[in-house]
């Protein structure tokens, strides 16, 4: 962490410049989110992002203190790994020696924080704390900080399909509409400024799910022609391939035996969702969308990397190693660390995510507790 901070003193992370430029336009008063622009193109991210980086720019000397910005990183990282750590520690399912290589092994991560500042991880911070309050009970806070994590980078909708589950498990169809309205709410205030000025602006740049990516860039495809990377069909492939995993997951991984789909939209108090059962869901919701995305870029490692072990220690094969499980997360590092990335790391990634889904499906279901149990649950 040290030595990327030192780094960093020397190198200016190209899409901090662009994310001042950006925000500098909000400041100078341009909320036309088609005329917002930075070295890197058009701003594309939502109204979140730029009231935090706006924050960021007054903190920094208009962004131009570079020191400064990565010790508020540095902090960011910091708290990130506490809430991973908290998550980690109410499950209990990881070792412990595997925490080292999730604060000190993996180089590219220690770089998009302090090195590159991009916002994947701010998201991802708020998104972690958004699961803390999940798993402390406190859902409808939860869900506002989720919201939030969400308006700073749309990724985070890839908990989306889980949370959604785990809301409709936990509180039934009628009482989870409410939470689901506050999230929808808190997006549409935080770009009320820039909705009033081009509606139809903002939603197409900050939640373009139509976004096209460059093929250089391109971690997990490049073993494509790039014809077929850029296809629209390969594109509806990936998205059906998605729905079809999340799917198969709801009906016959997460929903416990003994329940109906009906029975989950109904409001059965004594249905709740254990710690594990939570993030398991959470975790695994996340990682499809990943398996499946039409494309991922270097910083977009922190949209999964802290979750990789509670996956990879959750999978139904028991006989797993450890030093198997501690092998698949070096690959999946080294994968993420080949610049420009080749044939056989785009690959070696794919191989690996495929062995932790396999894990991942092979995890039994877990079965519906007991009246007794349930009783007894409720009694503490």
């Amino acid at each position: 962490l040290l030595i990327s901070l030192n780094m960093a003193t020397r190198e200016l992370s190209i899409d901090w410049k662009a994310y001042m430029d950006e925000v500098e336009g909000v400041i100078n008063g341009t909320y036309d989110y088609i005329q917002l622009k930075g070295d890197t193109g058009p701003l594309v991210y939502p109204a979140g992002f730029v009231y935090i980086f706006t924050g960021l720019y007054y903190l920094t000397d208009h962004g131009q203190n570079i020191r400064l910005s990565q010790y508020v990183f540095a902090v960011f990282y910091l708290i990130t790994l506490l809430l991973v750590f908290r998550i980690y520690h109410r499950t209990k399912k990881v070792p412990p020696y595997v925490f080292f290589f999730v604060c000190c092994a993996s180089y590219r991560i220690h770089s998009i924080f302090v090195l590159r500042l991009f916002n994947d991880p701010v998201a991802m911070m708020l998104l972690f704390g958004a699961i803390n309050l999940f798993l402390d009970g406190r859902w409808t806070l939860g869900c506002a900080l989720y919201s939030l994590a969400v308006s700073v980078k749309m990724n985070v909708l890839l908990f989306a399909p889980g949370l959604l589950f785990l809301l409709l498990c936990e509180f039934g169809l009628w009482k989870t509409l409410p939470k689901l309205t506050l999230c929808a709410v808190i997006q549409l205030v935080l770009g009320l400024p820039f909705l009033l000025v081009n509606p139809v602006g903002y939603f197409s740049q900050a939640f373009d799910l139509g976004r096209q990516f460059l093929f250089k860039w391109t971690v997990n495809w490049r073993f494509l022609p790039e014809d077929v990377f850029l296809s629209r069909y390969f594109h509806l492939a990936l998205l059906l391939a998605h729905i079809t995993t999340l799917v198969l997951f709801v009906l016959k991984r997460w929903k416990r035996s003994g329940n109906s789909i009906w029975s989950i939209l109904a409001d059965q108090s004594e249905r709740k969702e254990t710690i594990i059962q939570t993030v398991l869901v959470l975790f695994t919701s996340n990682f499809i969308g990943m398996c499946f995305s039409r494309s991922l870029h270097y910083q977009f490692y922190v949209w999964y990397f802290h979750t990789l072990p509670y996956l990879l220690w959750s999978g139904g094969v028991k006989k797993l190693a450890h030093l198997l499980r501690v092998l698949i997360l070096g690959l999946i590092e080294l994968s993420w660390n080949t610049y420009p990335s080749t044939n056989y790391s785009s690959l070696s990634l794919h191989v690996c995510h495929f062995i932790i889904l396999l894990c991942l499906w092979l995890n039994p279901t877990p079965a519906l507790p007991s009246q007794k149990s349930d009783n007894k649950a409720k009694r503490h």
